[in-house]
């Protein structure tokens, strides 16, 4: 029966691929990427003397630079509220907004070899442009690293008053921005590219065409980058200016689309930005640039505007990649919207995969609302179905973010469906604990299917090192570094009791991603090869599946049970390897494995039979 149940699913990959296929120019490089997500200001901290100063936090809620306020400790318990954050009488999530722990572009390259060493040889960073907050999505520029990224701050504050930042011709190289490149050098060298985030929707308020309009009202020449619902009467004592803000939020003014996607001057002004960062020499040659761009809330902007984006990017540089941020709207409830018009090869590479993380929770996490190894297998199927063939393998596999709670507080968390009250601040009831030991095993076997799975898979930064955490403040914890001795966390922002967990680096759950890492980039099968369902046991919650390339043939066996497990598969080879553990295995009669509680097996066929 399984094998029938197998063959079925199988088919139904095989549909999707044989589906007429447009030819997709993407970048080859990215089937054997393994990305690395770095959200900069809480990775490490590099230059200590380029550490943001309190009027740096000026145009960011909660707009207070009056109160107190300190550089926080990168080693505190991460609840614990510091003595100048006592003194302003707020709670945790007025404070946490205001943090900053200094982590910086030295910090990036400073670690670049630990990067090197753990196997990936992708980045992706979040926003580095120069910004008041802490996470950067509110941009005061596009065409500048942030002034506390780099070493001189106050120089490169006083680089910015000199140019006219509409006109490129008037733009200089800052400090920040040449350390930025040097970033890119580094990292190249060591086969490592980088991509950054584009946040082409909306701007902060500090933006200088948006504080242009806002000083200088219907004088202003930027007026049409926005859609202003009203301006203010100079006659009154009131204030009646208004705009349109990103889904209403007024702290990030959203940039104004016509027909054609953003309107032209915004769109022109885009352009030379993506000009600036991809060929910073402007000598025709890429290498010395990104490599490509995350593009965030890609579906609030027009598909117009995104089909010009593309043949720019490509123009300079055809290898760059071009993903997307994509939340269709009810991924959710498992209502499949089609992603076919922003992924038909004339706008993006690949999107972040978040419908198939939340595939993978349901299945491997949850517990009441979880869903049989048959259903899961289906599922992926449905989804495949609804993607392009040729970007199957340019979607990147994510199993948390900067926008989720971490993995390891999702498995501490069942039944809340993939990313919906997360955190503490949205649900009383989140557990903010250290995962058990069972629980890290869940995460180890989630790990293992993350790095067999077609498509590159994405790591978020610390997931790694053992790191958990809520969702936004609580994924943006300051990394966890083995060179550090860390605070016992023992804090909670509501009255609740809870653990004193310990926060360390985890080496033997780096390792394992190592080694992982390693098996999928020294597998072409794993990054370039055929997926196959061979086996599922709908009440045992075990299955396995296939990567086939030419004569290779891996076969990943999955036990989501609580409980040791042995599987019968009808393999015609005997003789198999595992690839974790180098251990050979020779099945004279049938093949017969046992497997402990929630593991995984990765098996490398040994013979041609």
């Amino acid at each position: 029966m399984y094998q029938r149940i197998g063959l079925i699913f199988s088919l139904l990959f095989l549909i999707t691929a044989c589906r007429t296929e447009r030819q997709i120019d993407s970048p080859d490089w990215v089937v054997s990427a393994v990305f690395y997500q770095i959200f900069p200001e809480r990775f490490a901290n590099g230059d200590r003397s380029n550490d943001p100063v309190k009027a740096s936090l000026y145009g960011s809620w909660p707009y207070d630079t009056t109160s107190a306020w300190q550089v926080s400790p990168w080693t505190s318990d991460w609840y614990k509220l510091q003595p100048w954050e006592r003194q302003n009488g707020k709670g945790f999530d007025y404070n946490s907004q205001r943090r900053r722990y200094g982590g910086d572009i030295q910090g990036i390259i400073n670690k670049l070899d630990y990067l090197r060493e753990l196997g990936v040889n992708a980045i992706y960073l979040n926003p580095v442009f120069h910004a008041p907050s802490l996470h950067k999505y509110d941009a005061a520029m596009y065409h500048h690293i942030d002034a506390y990224f780099g070493p001189d701050p106050s120089g490169d504050l006083e680089l910015f008053r000199q140019e006219n930042p509409a006109d490129p011709a008037t733009w200089v190289w800052t400090s920040a921005d040449k350390l930025f490149l040097e970033l890119l050098r580094q990292a190249h060298q060591r086969g490592i590219r980088v991509i950054i985030d584009g946040v082409f929707n909306h701007t902060g308020t500090q933006f200088w065409a948006f504080r242009d309009v806002r000083e200088r009202g219907r004088q202003s020449p930027y007026t049409d980058w926005y859609t202003i619902t009203s301006f203010d009467d100079p006659a009154t004592e009131a204030d009646e200016f208004d705009y349109k803000g990103w889904l209403g939020v007024k702290d990030l003014p959203e940039l104004r689309e016509d027909a054609d996607g953003l309107v032209a001057p915004v769109k022109q002004h885009i352009f030379q930005i993506v000009r600036r960062w991809m060929d910073p020499n402007g000598d025709g040659d890429p290498s010395d640039g990104i490599d490509g761009w995350r593009l965030d809330v890609a579906e609030m902007v027009a598909h117009p505007f995104w089909q010009a984006f593309r043949k720019e990017v490509k123009s300079i540089n055809p290898e760059a990649y071009i993903t997307a941020e994509i939340f269709w709207d009810d991924w959710q409830n498992n209502k499949l919207m089609d992603p076919e018009p922003w992924l038909r090869g004339d706008q993006f590479d690949g999107v972040m995969n978040y419908r198939w993380a939340a595939l993978m929770t349901r299945f491997f996490i949850d517990d009441h609302t979880a869903i049989h190894a048959e259903e899961f297998f289906s599922r992926l199927a449905e989804l495949d179905k609804s993607y392009a063939p040729a970007t199957r393998y340019q979607l990147l596999n994510l199993m948390d973010s900067h926008d989720t709670d971490r993995l390891a507080s999702n498995i501490v968390n069942p039944d809340l469906f993939y990313d919906k009250h997360v955190g503490v601040k949205d649900n009383p009831d989140y557990d903010v604990r250290r995962p058990n030991d069972s629980e890290w095993r869940v995460l180890r076997m989630i790990a293992a299917v993350q790095m067999t799975f077609p498509g590159p898979p994405m790591i978020y930064y610390g997931t790694e090192a053992g790191m958990w955490g809520g969702d936004d403040p609580d994924d943006r914890k300051p990394m966890v570094w083995p060179e550090f001795t860390y605070e016992t966390e023992t804090a909670h922002i509501t009255s609740r009791p809870r653990p004193a967990d310990p926060v360390v680096f985890d080496s033997a759950l780096f390792n394992y991603y190592k080694s992982l890492i390693h098996l999928r980039l020294s597998e072409p099968a794993l990054t370039r090869g055929k997926f196959r369902f061979a086996y599922s046991d709908r009440e045992n919650n075990v299955l396995a599946y296939k990567r086939l390339l030419n004569d290779t043939v891996i076969l990943v066996l999955v036990n989501n049970n609580a409980e040791e497990q042995t599987l019968f598969l009808p393999e015609k080879a005997k003789r198999w390897r595992d690839l974790l553990n180098g251990k050979n295995y020779d099945f004279k009669q049938k093949f017969e494995m046992t497997l402990p509680p929630k593991s995984v097996r990765i098996l490398k066929k040994a013979d041609h039979a």
